[in-house]
């Protein structure tokens, strides 16, 4: 016993290329749609006690075409990538935004001891012996809380959704 698509979706497939003048992707998405809705309606299909099924899925195969065709007409045209690349581009700060407010939120959750330095060495730019003396803390004590604020930091941020 051959199954619908061994027995239907060659020929329909020649028969729906016809009528979409060659294009193989659109008329083989056609002839899964018919498929489909033969599948789909098996039940009432076999009740109806026709010999061949092919003059129904010929049927709805060229209501399917039909449909596509009123609908490409009916929408605009579709853009593809290489098109996109015209359009201006305009800046858009939205993300970096995002970013330092996600930022600012963690750094309020940490001890001010670790907000400090961090703030000297990340966003001031010093280097951790210049933090430790603009801090007036000994070079060790301002090593380890740098590693220990960045730790804290890290965790903060993850509970915000951001990974890294």
């Amino acid at each position: 016993m051959r199954t619908l698509y061994e027995e239907h979706a060659g020929p329909l497939l020649m028969f729906v290329l016809r009528l979409t003048g060659g294009d193989r992707q659109r008329a083989e998405d056609i002839v899964q749609e018919t498929l489909l809705r033969a599948w789909r309606n098996a039940h009432r299909l076999g009740a109806q006690g026709q010999t061949s099924l092919r003059p129904w899925l010929v049927t709805v195969a060229r209501r399917i075409a039909i449909d596509d065709h009123r609908s490409e007409k009916a929408r605009p045209t579709e853009t593809y990538d290489r098109e996109l690349e015209t359009f201006p581009t305009t800046s858009d700060e939205t993300d970096r935004l995002l970013q330092e407010m996600t930022v600012s939120d963690a750094l309020r959750t940490l001890t001010t001891a670790h907000r400090e330095i961090l703030v000297e060495t990340y966003f001031k730019g010093r280097t951790v012996q210049e933090a430790a003396s603009a801090l007036g803390l000994p070079l060790g004590t301002a090593k380890s809380r740098v590693y220990y604020a960045l730790r804290a930091l890290r965790s903060a941020l993850q509970e915000r959704g951001v990974t890294g």
